[in-house]
C-alpha cells in the first residue's frame, strides 16, 4: 500500500508539472519599442506606473509569451499594487461567469468546481492559471471581460440587430447597444486578414461585427472597472490582434474614456526573434516583444 501511495504521489506530481507555466528567461525573448529600438521589460513596468490600463497582447500559443506576461504581472503587482487598485482583466474568460470567477477568488467555491462551471480555454491551467492565482492570493479583482461567445456568434450569423431581441437580463452581459462600429482602418486590416477569396469574404461584414462586439465587450469591462475605483490599473490580456496598432478594443476604450492613460505591448514569436523587422513589426504596439518561435507551443 505504501509503495502505491508513494506512486500515485509521483504521478500526480508528474501531471502538475506538465501543467505548469514554462520559466521565465530574459534569454528567449527581446523587447523593442514601437519603432524598433532596444528596450526592457523594467521599462515596460516603469510606463506601466503612470498608465491605467495596459493591453498585454499575445498569440494564444506563444508559451514564451505566456510566461513574459506573467513575470510583467508579477513586477506590476509588485510595484503598484499598493498605491493603485489593479486588476487582471482576460479575454479568455466571458461576462457571464463572473459571479464565478469571484466565488473562487473569494473561496467561496473549489479550483475544481470553477473550471467546471466557467469554460476556460484549453491552455488555462498552463498559461492564464499563474496570474488568476497570484492575483488570488493578493486579493486582486479578475475581470471576465469578454463577450458570451453565442452572442458573439449570433452575430456572426445573423448581424448586429440581432442582439436587440435578446431579454434585459442578456444584454447585460453586453456593452451599450448599440456598440460601436469599427474604424476603418480596424476593418480594412481585418478584411486583408481573413483573405481576398470569395468564401473568406462571404458574411465579412457580419464576421467584422462579431469582432467588433468581441472588442466593444473587452473595452467596456475594463472601462466599468476604470470608472468604478479611484487610482486605477487594469492589465488586461488578448489576442494581439485586438490591439495590434492601439486598433479594436483600444480604440473602444478610448471612445468609452476619451482620457483613458493607456500602452499596448504587442507579443509575438519568431524564428528570428532577435531582429525587428520594421516592416512587420513597427508601431504593433508602445513596446514590442519578440519570442523565440523555435519554443514548443502551448496547447489550447
Amino acid at each position: 500500500m505504501k509503495n502505491i501511495l508513494v506512486l500515485c504521489v509521483l504521478i500526480l506530481g508528474g501531471l502538475n508539472a506538465m501543467q505548469a507555466q514554462i520559466p521565465f528567461t530574459e534569454d528567449a525573448i527581446r523587447v523593442f519599442d514601437s519603432k524598433g529600438n532596444p528596450a526592457t521589460l523594467e521599462q515596460i513596468v516603469t510606463a506601466i506606473g503612470i498608465n491605467e490600463a495596459v493591453f498585454l497582447g499575445e498569440q494564444h500559443d506563444d508559451a514564451v509569451g505566456h510566461a513574459v506576461q506573467m513575470e510583467i504581472f508579477r513586477r506590476a503587482v509588485e510595484r503598484y499594487s499598493v498605491d493603485h487598485k489593479v486588476a487582471l482583466s482576460l479575454e479568455m474568460f466571458e461576462r457571464d461567469v463572473q459571479v464565478i470567477v469571484d466565488e473562487y477568488l473569494n473561496g467561496l467555491i473549489t479550483e475544481a468546481q470553477f473550471l467546471a462551471s466557467s469554460r476556460p480555454w484549453g491552455n488555462y491551467k498552463t498559461d492564464y492559471r499563474p496570474l488568476v492565482e497570484l492575483a488570488k492570493a493578493k486579493r486582486l479583482p479578475v475581470i471576465a471581460a469578454n463577450a458570451p461567445r453565442r452572442y458573439v456568434n449570433m452575430v456572426s450569423r445573423n448581424g448586429r440587430d440581432s442582439l436587440n431581441g435578446l431579454t434585459k437580463e442578456a444584454k447585460a452581459w453586453l456593452p451599450p447597444l448599440p456598440y460601436g462600429e469599427p474604424s476603418a482602418t480596424y476593418a480594412t486590416k481585418f478584411k486583408a486578414l481573413m483573405g481576398p477569396s470569395p468564401e473568406a469574404q462571404m458574411g465579412i461584414d457580419k464576421i467584422l461585427a462579431s469582432q467588433s462586439l468581441w472588442d466593444a465587450s473587452m473595452s467596456n469591462s475594463v472601462y466599468r472597472f476604470l470608472k468604478k475605483n479611484k487610482n486605477p490599473l487594469v492589465i488586461h490580456l488578448n489576442g494581439g490582434f485586438h490591439t495590434e496598432n492601439r486598433l479594436g478594443t483600444f480604440e473602444h476604450l478610448m471612445r468609452y474614456r476619451p482620457k483613458t492613460k493607456g500602452i499596448v505591448v504587442t507579443i509575438r514569436y519568431e524564428d528570428d526573434f532577435k531582429t525587428f523587422d520594421k516592416a512587420k513589426h513597427a508601431d504593433l504596439g508602445d513596446f514590442v516583444i519578440l519570442t523565440d518561435g523555435k519554443q514548443p507551443r502551448s496547447k489550447r
